[in-house]
């Protein structure tokens, strides 16, 4: 029993102390995950209930990440101009209604058109939620917040792609339908449960120019851009597990449901190990977090040039998921670090697209590479790229200020004028007076949303 209480221990530290309003953005990022169906069985939609053939699976495959690579930077502006709720409305209200009208159309071209707004849609509220996320959590918190959120996709996920397959021997209907109903369900605990969390504009910090960011400033912040090409880099990488992985094993003889008991090695580490993980890399050093990271994800799958069977398949799968449960906060969190207070939507939208763009990517470089060359150059090729993001973080990370936290006044919560409403006696003051012009901030209360710590910058 002690090693229960000491379990239970420390699950209760690692969830306390983050605001309601973060439960609240938890709980819609959990409940929209666990009615992802549509991209687990959209090839499967397509090819045996549609009898279309595998290239224009493809084809609505590929544009529908092509909309995901527009809205990721349309969603960031939308995000900075509109706020972060508006955005969220607007993205999971449409979301709802293109997946239930992509389980209604029949024409190819229209099904390839609605697909393309699916993703236009589903990926327009990421940089909404990762700037939420930031405007709430304290920064000392954020790597904790980033962690347990990346743990709810992954547990929605892992649900939503097991009840795929029988939703899918049932009606693919109904799977479209409960994916709309569950997004749906998703934008109202938004418009219930979350207030605006965007910085008000009247506050006014050191960097007067964070006010009028734009997506040149960000194309020109040379040191954010290097974290989205490394960023890129990452996520080609990862990808080969959805990609190359499948190709190359089936290549080599293994079958679908081996492949199958491989993969879900991920989802099952993730959700185990991500809350304990957490607690370990919280408060060291990110610059080594990432180069660690990036690093085990390289030789993790340069290690499956040298696996000969399902199991030691797996224990590659183990070593490039541990990679993954690192660099994922670690990365949300130095995106925010770098991103300027009333910038935040347009950076996380340009770190966004760097995913999306690897998902477009990795298909094709995989393919070719295997096809040519075979599949032991694409894990060689694995590993260089990750020795190359390694330095790179390396060599980046030196170069990043500390993070200093300020309290700011969110436009739903002005703070009001501190001068006394009638005359009063003077009185002696018990302490030392502060220095002309340096204001002490505030210390918020958990889970109000009147009182932000943040910190301005002028860097991304």
């Amino acid at each position: 029993m002690p090693y229960a209480v000491r379990a239970g221990r420390a699950v209760r530290e690692t969830v306390s102390g983050l605001p309601r309003e973060f439960w609240w953005l938890w709980t819609s990022t959990l409940v929209n995950r666990l009615g992802a169906f549509v991209a687990t069985f959209m090839a499967l939609y397509l090819t045996l209930d549609r009898g279309y053939s595998a290239t224009y699976a493809g084809l609505v495959a590929a544009l529908h990440g092509l909309g995901g690579v527009i809205s990721s930077l349309g969603g960031g502006v939308m995000t900075d101009r509109l706020g972060r709720r508006p955005t969220l409305l607007i993205a999971q209200a449409s979301t709802a209604v293109s997946v239930a009208l992509l389980g209604f159309v029949r024409d190819p071209v229209a099904i390839a058109g609605v697909a393309f707004l699916v993703g236009m849609a589903s990926n327009a509220s990421r940089p909404a939620v990762q700037a939420m996320m930031a405007d709430i959590v304290r920064p000392e918190d954020r790597i904790r917040a980033f962690s347990l959120n990346y743990w709810a996709i992954n547990l929605g996920f892992a649900v939503s792609t097991m009840a795929a397959g029988f939703i899918a021997e049932v009606s693919y209907l109904a799977g479209f339908l409960i994916e709309a109903g569950m997004t749906m369900v998703c934008a109202i605990v938004v418009f219930l449960k979350l207030p605006e969390s965007k910085p008000a504009e009247t506050v006014r910090t050191a960097a007067p120019s964070d006010s009028s960011v734009s997506l040149r400033t960000v194309l020109r912040d040379r040191r954010f851009m290097s974290v989205v090409g490394l960023s890129f880099l990452v996520a080609l990488i990862f990808q080969q597990g959805s990609v190359g992985l499948p190709v190359a094993m089936g290549e080599a003889g293994f079958t679908p449901a081996e492949y199958g008991m491989a993969i879900a090695v991920n989802g099952v580490l993730i959700v185990v190990l991500q809350i304990p993980v957490t607690r370990f890399i919280e408060h060291r050093d990110p610059r080594r977090l990432l180069v660690l990271s990036s690093l085990l994800a390289g030789y993790g799958f340069g290690l499956t040039a040298f696996a000969g069977s399902v199991g030691v398949i797996a224990l590659t799968v183990c070593v490039w998921t541990l990679a993954e449960i690192v660099n994922a906060p670690t990365q949300t969190g130095l995106v925010v670090r770098l991103s300027p207070l009333h910038g935040r939507g347009r950076y996380q939208g340009m770190y966004s697209m760097s995913w999306s763009v690897a998902a477009l990517v990795a298909p094709l470089m995989s393919g070719f590479v295997i096809d040519r060359f075979g599949a032991e150059w694409l894990w060689g090729l694995c590993a260089v790229v990750g020795t190359v993001a390694g330095l790179g973080y390396g060599a980046l990370m030196r170069r990043v200020p500390e993070e200093e936290p300020t309290a700011l006044t969110e436009p739903s919560a002005p703070t009001e004028p501190t001068a006394p409403t009638e005359p009063t006696a003077p009185t002696e003051p018990t302490e030392p007076a502060e220095s002309p012009g340096r204001a002490q901030p505030a210390e918020p209360a958990d889970g109000a949303p009147g009182q932000i710590p943040e910190r301005s910058a002028s860097g991304p």
